[in-house]
């Protein structure tokens, strides 16, 4: 009875295959010929193959348990499954993964190992699961076209991840040993284990990464119209300081017209003493002709002769006082102490200016040093984003204006000096601004040292105040103690 029974299946086996065998033309060579023997692990496993394709599976998973069974015992325990992943699958973070093997199974037979593959999601991938599982979980989807051409279905990966010679090199076109081992792991992973999962979708990932990419752009953004802010900025402070420039070479041409102008000065006091004497002279000469005219008129015998030499004496002396009135009237003085007094007035101002005239120069280098480190730091790689939010651009923009005022000041207060000596020199008839010095005036009009706050030889050493305010709070210290009388010719004339 037994062998009859296994006649009729072998009989039934025999008319699947061929009904089957007809969905396989293109490849004959794909599912080789087997010969049913009673030995047929076919026949010794629930549910028996039933396709050429079950045979090859079943065939491949036969293999993949005896690498996995180490001792050989027939059965997979759970070390064995954890070092295969471990060492052969190269998945040491997910050595956990053995519990989706073996459930509650501590011991898997090739039965238990082929029934949980027929059971199994992927033993049921078709052809589009298949290339679906190749392009993005594989990452191969060059070897499309070969799935496609032996259109490889779930049933098929147990030979991919058994390895099986020739069947990657022939059937599949794979030449590249990296991309078979690949290959080779993957399918291992979803025979043994199941269909992979993705990793849950990290939504706070992506929320860093937009607002980071908002950020940056936003960065960029606000980078970009810091830049160019900074650029106009720069562009209105380097106008600033070629103006400041400018100015500074203005006072200095104003400079030059007055040393030019002391030096014509000098020449005309010159010129106007080698006049005084040559006067001197003429009026000399004229006396002496007066002289004798009066004595020829004394020693005359006739007094027609005598009344021709009285004429003759009286011309001349007519003519002498007209040239003395018009010298008089040409070479008015006045008061020695008028003009020591005036130039003493002169020397003092002359000070003031030059206290606020150091002030602006001052004010001019510290505006220029700050201009040249802004210029370097711009040059720097983040040296524009750095200047653009830092409050140095005003600073320096204010304090160009301020150095630009205050030499505009002292270039309109030079100017206006300039002419006001000029105009008094000229009405006095007497040089102001050429004088003997701020030392020995003040040594000639105030002998007495006691009049002074500050001695005598203090004034021949002293110094310009630093400041403009330092120069206001001496100044007040000094003029009580001039008398009345001096501070009425110093101040008023």
């Amino acid at each position: 009875m037994h062998k009859f029974c296994l006649t009729v299946l072998l009989v039934l086996r025999g008319l699947i295959i061929c009904v089957c065998s007809s969905d396989e033309p293109q490849h004959p060579g794909l599912y080789k010929h087997t010969t049913v023997t009673s030995t047929d692990p076919c026949l010794q496993v629930s549910p028996p193959c039933m396709t050429e394709a079950d045979r090859f599976s079943l065939e491949a998973l036969q293999h993949i348990h005896r690498e996995m069974d180490d001792d050989q015992d027939g059965g997979i325990e759970v070390e064995e499954s954890v070092e295969f992943i471990i060492e052969d699958m190269q998945q040491q973070q997910q050595a956990n993964k053995h519990s989706k093997l073996h459930h509650e199974d501590q011991h898997i037979t090739l039965e238990e190992l082929w029934k949980g593959w027929k059971s199994s999601e992927v033993h049921n991938w078709t052809q589009e699961d298949v290339l679906r599982w190749l392009r993005e979980f594989v990452e191969l989807p060059q070897y499309e076209k070969g799935f496609k051409e032996l259109r490889v279905n779930g049933n098929t990966l147990p030979r991919i991840a058994s390895n099986e010679p020739s069947f990657m090199s022939t059937y599949l076109k794979i030449q590249d040993q990296q991309h078979k081992q690949k290959l080779k792991l993957k399918a291992l992973d979803v025979v043994l284990f199941g269909p992979p999962t993705r990793p849950p979708h990290n939504w706070m990932k992506d929320l860093v990464l937009i607002v980071s990419v908002v950020m940056g752009i936003g960065g960029c953004w606000f980078a970009k119209v810091q830049n160019k802010a900074s650029k106009i900025h720069i562009s209105k402070m380097m106008k600033d300081l070629e103006s400041l420039q400018r100015a500074e070479q203005s006072h200095r041409d104003l400079q030059e017209q007055l040393e030019k102008a002391q030096e014509e000065k000098r020449t005309v006091a010159v010129e106007k003493k080698n006049l005084e004497e040559k006067m001197r002279d003429e009026i000399q000469g004229a006396q002496e002709e007066a002289n004798r005219l009066h004595k020829l008129r004394d020693g005359a015998v006739s007094e027609l002769t005598r009344l021709w030499y009285a004429e003759e004496e009286l011309e001349q002396v007519r003519d002498a006082l007209k040239r003395a009135e018009k010298d008089m009237q040409y070479l008015w003085s006045v008061p020695e102490s008028l003009q020591l007094w005036l130039q003493l007035t002169h020397e003092v101002e002359v000070q003031y200016y030059n206290v606020k005239k150091q002030s602006a120069e001052q004010q001019l280098a510290t505006a220029k040093d700050e201009a040249e480190k802004i210029k370097k730091k711009r040059n720097s790689v983040f040296g524009t984003l750095h200047v653009a939010h830092s409050s140095s651009l005003d600073q320096v923009d204010q304090r160009i204006m301020e150095a630009k005022n205050a030499l505009a000041e002292v270039t309109a207060c030079l100017r206006e000096r300039l002419h006001r000596w000029q105009q008094i020199e000229s009405l006095c008839g007497f040089p102001v601004m050429k004088n003997a010095g701020l030392p020995s005036l003040t040594a000639t009009l105030y002998p007495d040292p006691n009049w002074m706050l500050m001695p005598r030889s203090a004034m021949q050493s002293y110094q310009a105040p630093v400041s403009v305010e330092d120069m206001e709070e001496e100044i007040p210290q000094i003029i009580p103690q001039i008398p009345v009388h001096c501070q009425e010719i110093f101040f008023f004339g």
